[in-house]
């Protein structure tokens, strides 16, 4: 192809690689990351460029790199290959084969004269990665060619990184430089016996206690220089746990699994602080457990401590919203009156949550479709939230808390792509419902969430883009006799609330001319009271007779709408 048919070296192309869709790769990434030595070869030879980077900056050299071809890389590099250039995310070939674990293309890399200090997007540097990774025989070349205990954007230095992952071989390695310094020996220790004690992947109770002992006891080892522990207010989500401060009381948690992991929590808050990412996860793995033993409320107060802690540092709670739909609905399957007072705080981040989703959609154009998705799905979760307190025995302080709480949500005019407001998905049973314990307990068409929303003024005659209404969506709902109560308690709150039953969708349809069943039909007929105003504006639409300047504006969008 080459020689024949003078095949352009420089076309681009989509690929997979690895599981990754890889849009602008020449030629000669695709050969580099393949491992294909003489096609390399060849392409270079017919002037293939050797730095032609890809639609996210990546080089052939970082191909070879990421699948830990030695051979290719060293063959890149004699040709001029420049390994100083990063992709997108900052991310240096260095960095990449730490990351991977592929020692001798780093030693190459390193002898090469690859910069060990450059930094990612997120503060990393080739020294993080490798930390993160375990690899601590990759972590030893890097401080061999004096790579620097650098901070993230975290401000985790690799040895707290390698910490927080578990990772205690590189930890063992790193606390016995002479350049580690006592207190940051105690900070690897603490942590790295919290995450073990935390950690769903890294999980071990045994090691947690050991290397939180080891903490302890460096903190004491010199009695004229005693390292106590700066500690902050109890966490109540962390039964108030106070950390230990003596032996004694470290050798106490060897027999109390619980405060052994509530040791860890608050050990990680206090290393890692509040506005730290890597803080939470290991605080819904708590959780999880807690709910697997059906320890709800222990699981609810982590979970809540979670939430708050990430949108208070402005990240998505979508996960967390889901989470919570779930183990209520959980809760109430089982019998287990969920506390009402944490079911609305839970709706009223989710609310909260929603405005950040606007504001995300306006600062990151970019993303607009993930973010929309994002946005959807949250209101999807606060329908579900709402059709589990219908479920609950609400005593009358509350009702006031539910009906403000209903209201706020109602005045961000939420929507679907469709049009679709929270009354059309509390009247639709093609409602998406999660499928883990959420679909045990919730339901569409609701006529609990149907009737709350009216009483807290959803606009009963909204229309979605196609014009339909929430009336024309429960009109068509099928199962008119096995679910006559729910159907019933839609359409007569929607009626009761003045729903405009003469309103045409699209189609010139009104909610009666697109009934499917007898029932909805008879529910209409028998509740519809006729207008004047509406016998009217038909007339008027019907007969074609002009109105437009004729008369108020206001009685012009009435007319519209029939």
């Amino acid at each position: 192809m080459l020689s024949n048919f003078k095949a352009t070296v420089e076309q681009t192309g989509t690929v997979r690689f690895d599981g990754y869709s890889i849009e602008g790769a020449t030629p000669l990434w695709c050969a580099a990351g393949a491992g294909h030595l003489g096609i390399v070869k060849m392409l270079i030879e017919y002037g293939s460029y050797v730095d032609h980077p890809t639609i996210t900056n990546s080089t052939p050299l970082r191909a070879a790199c990421f699948d830990g071809r030695l051979d290719i890389v060293k063959f890149l590099l004699g040709h001029k290959a420049d390994l100083t250039i990063a992709n997108k995310y900052k991310n240096t070939c260095l960095m990449i084969s730490c990351y991977k674990g592929h020692k001798d293309v780093v030693k190459h890399l390193l002898d090469s004269g690859a910069p060990t200090d450059s930094k990612a997007h997120c503060g990393a540097t080739a020294l993080h990665f490798a930390a993160e990774c375990g690899h601590v025989e990759i972590v030893k070349l890097l401080v061999q060619h004096e790579a620097g205990m650098m901070l993230n954007d975290s401000k985790m230095t690799p040895l707290l990184v390698a910490a927080e992952c578990g990772q205690a071989n590189v930890v063992e390695y790193m606390t016995s430089l002479d350049t580690c310094q006592r207190t940051d020996i105690i900070s690897a220790y603490e942590l790295l016996g919290a995450s073990f004690a935390n950690d769903k992947e890294q999980y071990d109770i045994q090691r947690a206690f050991e290397y939180i002992y080891k903490g302890m006891k460096e903190r004491l080892k010199d009695p004229d220089n005693v390292i106590e522990k700066k500690l902050s207010d109890p966490v109540p989500a962390y039964g108030n746990h106070v950390e230990c401060r003596t032996i004694k009381d470290i050798e106490a948690l060897k027999s109390n699994e619980d405060a052994l992991h509530m040791e860890g929590l608050t050990i990680r808050e206090r290393i890692l602080g509040q506005d730290n990412p890597e803080l939470l996860h290991p605080v819904v793995y708590r959780g999880a457990v807690f709910a697997d033993a059906a320890r709800f409320d222990r699981c609810l107060a982590l979970w809540l401590h979670a939430m708050t802690l990430r949108q208070k540092n402005f990240r998505s709670i979508s996960k967390d919203l889901l989470r919570f739909a779930q183990v209520l609905s959980q809760m109430v399957h089982l019998g287990k009156e969920p506390d009402v007072d944490t079911v609305l705080q839970v709706f009223r981040q989710g609310t909260l949550e929603m405005t950040y989703d606007r504001k995300r959609l306006k600062e990151k154009a970019e993303e607009e479709d993930a973010l929309y998705e994002t946005y959807e799905e949250n209101i999807h979760t606060l329908m579900y939230l709402l059709v589990i307190i219908t479920k609950l025995k609400l005593k009358a302080k509350f009702h006031e808390d539910l009906c403000s709480a209903v209201y706020q949500f109602l005045r961000l005019r939420p929507k679907l792509r469709n049009g679709y407001t929270p009354l059309h998905m509390a009247n639709d049973s093609a409602t998406i419902v999660d499928d883990f314990h959420v679909v045990d307990e919730v339901s569409f068409p609701s006529g609990g969430v149907c009737k709350l929303l009216i009483d807290c003024g959803a606009d009963t005659d909204a229309q979605d883009k196609y014009g339909n209404t929430p009336l024309h969506v429960i009109v068509k709902y099928i199962n008119p006799i096995d679910d006559f109560e729910n159907l019933h308690e839609c359409m007569i709150s929607l009626i009761k609330a003045d729903a405009h039953i003469d309103i045409v969708n699209k189609d010139g349809k009104t909610a009666l001319d697109i009934s499917t069943t007898g029932v909805a039909e008879i529910i209409i007929r028998t509740n519809n009271k006729i207008r004047l105003i509406c016998i009217a504006a038909r007339a008027v639409k019907e007969y074609k007779l002009p109105y437009k300047g004729l008369i108020p504006t206001y009685l012009e969008e009435f007319l519209e709408l029939h």
